[in-house]
């Protein structure tokens, strides 16, 4: 891992909640089929270090279904059908921005390493049993992460989809940073009018811009 997130994750080893939650995620990773594969738990802050952040995305757990997780939220590996959420997630940034997106390629690795952290809240999943890791270790450990990326000097836009990322919002307080609440990319939100039409990528564009902070390239058409 990057060492911009050493600082970080030394602190929080040695809380109460890393013990714990290691302890059960040893066991359930050996008892269970969970995804993601244990090793790729912690790829959100691999492929993006703290320093350079530029975006956050907020999910909620990894999808549970095999070859789907992979660390990052929202994305999933080359060759997988694309979940109905990240359909949106493309549709409206060609909405938006005008640009072409490749609806056979839902990998976002991409976009974690120009400086978008992909990260969900509950980092594990056993298969086929969505929320099953919901837990309060893990919820104890995204406020610290919440709380860290706060204290980032640097211009960042979080984007808040849905009630539950959108909770979030109450530890983000630094000025050079922007934050964007809409409803969810999932089909029973964007089709009820709380996620299309929200200008949120434009907006983004706009700050990173006006700070004169070189812009996602969200397209994944070379």
């Amino acid at each position: 891992m990057d060492g911009s997130w050493n600082d970080f994750f030394n602190r929080v080893k040695e809380k109460d909640y890393a013990r714990t939650l290691h302890a059960f995620l040893k066991e359930e990773y050996s008892q269970r089929i969970c995804y993601p594969p244990r090793e790729m738990m912690f790829r959100a802050f691999e492929l993006t270090p703290a320093n350079k952040i530029k975006a956050v995305i907020v999910g909620q757990d990894p999808y549970s279904n095999p070859h789907q997780a992979m660390g990052l939220c929202f994305s999933v590996p080359e060759g997988v059908p694309l979940p109905p959420s990240l359909v949106n997630v493309y549709t409206d940034l060609e909405d938006e921005l005008g640009i072409k997106m490749d609806f056979n390629s839902g990998d976002l690795t991409n976009w974690a390493k120009q400086g978008v952290l992909l990260l969900n809240v509950y980092l594990s999943v056993v298969a086929h049993t969505p929320l099953s890791h919901k837990r309060k270790e893990y919820e104890e450990f995204a406020e610290d992460v919440f709380s860290y990326l706060d204290s980032l000097p640097q211009p960042i836009v979080f984007f808040l989809w849905g009630s539950f990322a959108g909770r979030f919002a109450k530890l983000l307080h630094n000025p050079n940073h922007l934050v964007l609440r809409t409803g969810h990319p999932s089909p029973l939100s964007a089709n009820r009018g709380l996620y299309f039409g929200s200008d949120q990528f434009k907006k983004a564009e706009a700050f990173w811009k006006e700070n004169k902070v070189e812009p996602i390239r969200w397209s994944n058409v070379d």
